[in-house]
Parts: C-alpha cells; structure tokens; sequence
C-alpha cells in the first residue's frame, strides 16, 4: 500500500500534494474447470489491458505461475496470495473479476492468506443471450453471489459495481474503476495519516474538541506544535529571496486589497515558509491552526490566507484547531482529486428550509472562490491593523459535497455524516468566505446533527462523491454514519 499523494516543493510556490491517478491493484481472476479456458484466459488479457489503458498498474499472475493466469484451486490461491504478500508494498486495492463462476473458496482464501487490508472491487462478466449453450456458458451473475458469500463467511469486506454484472470494457465499468480508484485513495490516505495541530483551539470552541487516543487507534496521528514556537520562529526570520518570492506567490493567488499594513505580508510570506517546513519535517497531511486571537494579537496578521494556499495545493489546512474538520477536510480532496473548504453551518437563507448560507472568515482555497481578495476585516474584531490575512469572496455557484468526520467518546467509536448539495447564485451581499447552498432534506440534517453532537463546522468540496466517502469510511475504516 503506498500513499495516495506525493509532498511536491516548488522553490517559489512552496509545498503541494500532488494526487496520484496511476494506482497499482492487484488482480484475482476467478475461474472454474468445468468453464470454457478461453473465457478466463481473454478476462485476464482484458483487465489487465483496461487497467493499462486507464495509466494503472497490476500484480497478476502469469501464465508460468497457474493455468492461464487465474486462481482456481488450493494451490493457486496459495500462489497469488504469495505474489500479492511480496508486492504489499505497491498494492493499492485488489480487483477480483469473474471470467466465468469461478472458484469462491480459492478467491476468498487469497485475500486471507495475503491479508493486505486494502479496497476490494468484485467483477462480473455478463453473460451474452445468444451465447448460452453448455461450453459457452459464463455463469459469472451466479458465482459472483457465491464469492460474496465466502467473503462474508471470513469476515472480508469488499466493494461493488454498479451493475451485478458488466463488460470489462464498457464504460459504467471504467466509471466504476474510477470511483474504486477513489476509496483505495481515501482508505489509504486516512490510514496512517498524520494531522498537525498548532495552538490551542479558541477558549470557546468546546464544539471542535476530540480524541487523539481514538484517532490514534485508527491509525490516525496529531503532531502538536506551540503557536509561541511558530511565532518566534517567524519573527527570528531576515528577509531574503525565498520571502520575497513567497510574498510575489501570496500576491499572484489572490487580489492584493488597499487596507495592506506595512509590513503584513513579509510578515504572513514568513508565517507561511515556517508551517510548510513543519509540515513538510514531519509529514503532515494535513493541518488545524489556532487562527484567533493570539496570532493578531502578537504577530499582528491573519493566518487564513496561508490555509487557503494549503488547501488549493491539497494540503488541508483547517481553521479554529478542528482536527477532525481538517481530517474531513482530507478525505474529500482525496475522495475528489480537488481543494476541500471547512465552512460554518452560518444562517438560514429567508424561509427556504432547504437552503443556508455557508460562511468563514475565510480561509477558503482559491479555486472555489469567484475573484477572491486578500483583506482585513478581522481587524474591526481586533486592534487596527493587526487582521490582515484574510481571503474573502463568493463561492462559485454548483454542486457540492459535504461532510463532517467527528469523534464520539461516549461510544468510543468515530462517526461522520456526508451528503450533497448545490452553491447557488441566489443574491446575497456579506463578507468574508460565503455561499448560498441548497441541499434537499436540509431540515431533517440539520436536526441530526444537532441531536448526533456535531461541530458547527463542515467540510465541503466541488462534485458529488458522497457515495464514495460512505462506502470508504463505512465498509473500510469501520466509521459509523
């Protein structure tokens, strides 16, 4: 299993994650001796073209290793899950597609015995009408039931198509590809994540608190850091090239207003190289940043422009020390390839049950945002002149992905809820980070998060992929919706 994102230096723009699409999977292809060969020899040839075809990799059996290529019997299963035990380290997910019925007890027995703990998608191939004569047979619909069985007898968790059965070479089938692509990226990326968390949370902020030991069970780490230590550190900084070429990038990102202090962006181009070397010295995922009110009060700027970069380059970078926002935060930008927002559950928006106004100071990254601007209006809640930083603008108008990662400490167990919506271009004049979303059943969402104990915050990012975040944290992370 290797990490579904690569950190990236830029020697002007900093630090980015780069999402990796080319994804190695390890392939099981079933198949049965009183089946026609010919029908599981052309299925291996056929995933493992289709997979090349998509720019993925694959560990497969060969020709030399068992019959055709396919996993059959005792033995063979021995074999492919040896193969699969000795590339662990590149496996992302495991495809197991059915040629014919196959075998469901040597496909089941190589996922246990290989026991990498990765994604499963599980293929069938449809039979043709005309084609149903003894020898022509596939019966793929049928021992895909049989295979699942078998799963779910040793406790192996797995994933679908959309269809029972589909053509390896049909497009709902690379569709599915895609989506499957999705989960391995967000169960492989929560799995040993590491969060950073700088500061304390705001005084107030009971709502953002959580447990680092149940995340920590989870596999999921918080690497803490004193916001003193960030603040002497920027402070004990000279100016030079690598400022002022962060202070041209913090310029070329977003509209530079007139209300500029002297001296606020040195000051914020420092505070933005001091957090990307920490995070970059201990491999951080993702971040939480105490944003108020000590930073304005003795560094005198706003970090929220520097979460905002972090979170355009896919490095979550979340607001008010939400450790679990930023995690939610991270599995919608791995779910979706694209920036994720932590955004306030803000005011209704007239007598609209199903619309709200979503809103933050902001930090919200860039590219959600129609012609954001860097400005202070942090200051009227602070001394003049001490809350530049912060990035307002309207969200752009389309559909949209929500969800909220939290820990439950009365259960003992973390719990989340997802869903969609759409930004509209509904008038609405504020500041800030803002939007008008409408999201069917909004009412009956709201009271559940009220009742289940949730933040006020949300993470939200462009497209719809829900169904995605639900099936990598239900079926895989052992979440609970």
């Amino acid at each position: 299993m290797r990490h579904p994102t690569v950190l990236v230096k830029d020697p002007v723009k900093g630090l980015m994650r780069k999402i990796r699409d080319s994804l190695t999977f390890g392939v099981i292809v079933g198949n049965r001796g009183s089946f026609p060969d010919d029908l599981a020899k052309k299925g291996r040839d056929d995933i493992v073209q289709v997979l090349k075809s998509l720019g993925h990799e694959t560990i497969v059996l060969s020709e030399k290793d068992t019959p055709f290529g396919t996993v059959m019997t005792h033995q063979d299963a021995r074999t492919c899950s040896e193969l699969f035990k000795k590339n662990a380290d590149k496996i992302d997910g495991i495809i197991v597609t059915l040629p014919n019925f196959g075998d469901e007890k040597a496909v089941a027995n190589t996922l246990k015995w290989a026991n990498l703990d990765v994604p499963i998608l599980i293929h069938a191939e449809p039979d043709d009408s005309k084609y149903m004569q003894q020898g022509m047979r596939r019966d793929s619909f049928c021992g895909k039931i049989s295979v699942c069985s078998n799963l779910n007898q040793y406790g192996i968790p797995f994933t679908l198509t959309t269809n029972h059965t589909c053509s390896i070479d049909g497009d709902l089938f690379k569709e599915d590809l895609k989506e499957f692509s999705a989960i391995c990226r967000i169960v492989n990326g929560l799995r040993g994540a590491r969060i950073g968390a700088i500061g304390a949370r705001p005084a107030a902020f009971n709502t953002v608190r959580y447990s680092e030991k149940l995340l920590e069970i989870a596999g999921i780490s918080v690497e803490t850091l004193d916001l003193s230590e960030v603040i002497g550190q920027v402070q004990a900084l000279e100016m030079n090239d690598d400022i002022k070429k962060r202070m041209d990038a913090i310029k070329s990102y977003v509209a530079i207003g007139d209300q500029a202090p002297v001296g606020s962006l040195e000051k914020i181009a420092k505070l933005s190289i001091v957090v990307e070397q920490w995070i970059e010295d201990f491999e951080l995922d993702a971040i939480a940043f105490q944003c108020w009110t000590a930073i304005e009060k003795y560094l005198g700027v706003a970090p929220c422009v520097i979460l905002s970069i972090l979170s355009n380059k896919n490095i979550p970078a979340a607001c008010e020390v939400d450790v679990t926002g930023a995690l939610s935060m991270l599995a919608l930008t791995l779910a979706s390839g694209s920036a994720a927002a932590l955004l306030d559950w803000n005011n209704n928006y007239g007598d609209n049950p199903d619309k709200a106004v979503a809103f933050h100071c902001s930090n919200l990254p860039a590219d959600l945002l129609i012609n954001p601007t860097l400005d202070a209006h942090f200051s009227k809640n602070f001394e003049a002149n001490t809350g530049y930083g912060t990035v307002s603008g309207r969200i752009r108008p389309g559909p949209f992905t929500f969800a909220r990662i939290s820990t439950d400490e009365l259960n003992g167990e973390i719990v989340y809820y997802t869903g969609e919506g759409d930004f509209t271009d509904d008038e609405l004049t504020t500041f800030g980070g803002y939007g008008v979303m409408e999201i069917l059943g909004l009412q009956d969402l709201l009271k559940m998060i009220c009742l289940g104990g949730f933040e006020h915050h949300f993470a939200a990012t462009r497209g719809e992929v829900a169904h995605i975040i639900e099936e990598a944290l239900e079926t895989y992370l052992d979440f609970s919706a």
